[in-house]
């Protein structure tokens, strides 16, 4: 395993931390962070519910917090990493933040905005080239989330109680 292959897992980990933080706290979970070479800069979690915001996504948040702390809205050179394959919104914070790296997890079949339904981040009009990787534990992250959406359906929780049991993975590849 290469050097960036051991920063990526390491970082989609605590990317699916921070996902299970967020179901934990009602919301659909979904983790992400910024990270600038092996240093994460900033990380959050959805936060809609919370905020009651609905750009409060995890990305959007991680986005933010690494631009303050930068103290630039330029992340150059930085990679957003994703338990979830980034919707249109995120993408094109990507997109307008400089990111040059994306990695995510799992595909979002509703609303994936990197190669699912829209290719926004290889394919954008302002010629911006973006790396993308996904399915680094792709598998865990589509476990807890169908877990999330089948315990809401069946009702054997509110939004603000999370099943537990779900098995991050450690040093496996999807």
């Amino acid at each position: 395993m290469t050097d960036q292959e051991t920063i990526d897992l390491r970082f989609m980990e605590r990317a699916l931390e921070l996902a299970v933080q967020a179901g934990d706290a009602g919301e659909v979970p979904i983790g992400a962070l910024i990270a600038q070479g092996d240093r994460i800069l900033s990380e959050s979690r959805n936060r809609m519910e919370e905020l009651q915001d609905a750009s409060a996504h995890a990305e959007i948040l991680a986005i933010r917090q690494a631009g303050a702390k930068l103290d630039s809205w330029r992340l150059d050179g930085c990679t957003l990493y994703a338990s979830l394959e980034p919707c249109p919104m995120c993408a094109g914070a990507v997109l307008n933040s400089r990111i040059a790296r994306v990695v995510y997890a799992a595909r979002d079949r509703r609303l994936g905005a990197c190669h699912t339904h829209w290719a926004i981040l290889s394919q954008n009009p302002i010629g911006r080239e973006i790396e993308v990787l996904d399915g680094i534990l792709g598998d865990q992250s589509a476990r807890l989330l169908q877990s999330f959406f089948k315990d809401l359906r069946e009702g054997r929780r509110e939004r603000s109680q999370v099943r537990r049991g779900i098995d991050i993975g450690r040093r496996s590849r999807d």
